[in-house]
């Protein structure tokens, strides 16, 4: 079972970490500043001077890590980035893990990870066995097309036979079948779906808008997202279900980088590479 530690230590510790990295001087300040506003976190991610964040690697423009690249990059990797300088915490003091889908519950609870920014959308089912503080982004399911064809697919509504692609036993694939009418093209990978896009195998992917922008944004010039969302995934920051005053510190964490600028900057990075301007930004839910 992992400790906490009170406010005084917390701030203690971020101050000392701060100071260190800062020398001390006018800029360290802010980073001061922001580690004393905290209401608690686990004692051993205070104490350790490091904190270990679950992402995936094969989503561009969420979490993804470039063939020959030490570190990943993308909208969730910014927003770890962020909760970690609250703590008072180098970039150098972050260690990236890769998580896949599967094995995100099972980091949290054996202390594989000290938080997941994974593209985790909030449920019921994963709040009765982890915690998730957001949601952090809004997105839902969307449709990815070749350029060319933007004029002519605009939505769900023009997918009735259709060849559509999209992961093996995802919902986003059934419901386009079963609602629109789409024929499932199933592949074991997203990049796996873009690639049959790109050779015209199908005419669309389809999965949450988020990680379509990412893939969209890489090749700008040849690939759009078109239409309406037609679905909700709420993106949650997971983390130990017991850990006291995590929920909070999360919280403020993600209200602080949206007043300060620092979200719509970190999505025009990232995900707005693809020409798309930030949508509106979130506001988390109350902690329970």
């Amino acid at each position: 079972m992992r400790t906490t530690k009170t406010l005084a230590s917390l701030a203690g510790a971020a101050l000392t970490l701060a100071l260190a990295a800062c020398g001390g001087d006018d800029e360290g300040d802010s980073d001061v500043q922001a580690a004393s506003d905290l209401s608690g976190v686990p004692g051993d991610l205070a104490d350790s001077g490091s904190i270990k964040i679950g992402v995936k690697y094969d989503q561009p423009g969420i979490g993804n890590l470039e063939p020959g690249s030490d570190v990943p990059e993308g909208f969730d990797i910014e927003v770890g980035t962020y909760i970690a300088e609250r703590l008072g915490l180098a970039e150098d003091d972050v260690e990236w893990v890769e998580t896949i889908s599967d094995n995100r519950e099972k980091f949290i609870q054996n202390g594989t990870v000290d938080l997941v920014i994974a593209s985790y959308s909030i449920t019921e089912e994963r709040l009765a066995i982890v915690g998730q503080a957001g949601p952090y982004y809004v997105t839902g399911q969307q449709l990815l097309v070749r350029d060319a064809d933007k004029e002519t697919i605009t939505g769900p509504d023009d997918l009735k036979n259709i060849k559509v692609c999209s992961v093996e036993g995802s919902t986003s694939l059934t419901r386009v079948e079963e609602e629109y009418g789409a024929k499932p093209v199933p592949f074991g990978t997203y990049s796996e779906c873009v690639t049959q896009l790109e050779n015209e195998t199908v005419d669309a992917v389809t999965t949450d808008g988020a990680i379509l922008l990412g893939y969209a944004a890489q090749k700008p010039d040849e690939l759009a997202v078109v239409g309406p969302v037609f679905s909700e995934e709420r993106y949650g920051i997971g983390y130990e279900k017991d850990a006291e005053g995590m929920c909070e510190f999360l919280k403020d964490s993600i209200e602080a980088m949206v007043e300060d600028g620092a979200w719509e900057e970190a999505f025009n990075n990232t995900l707005g590479e693809s020409g798309v301007e930030a949508p509106e930004e979130p506001t988390p839910d109350p902690c329970p």
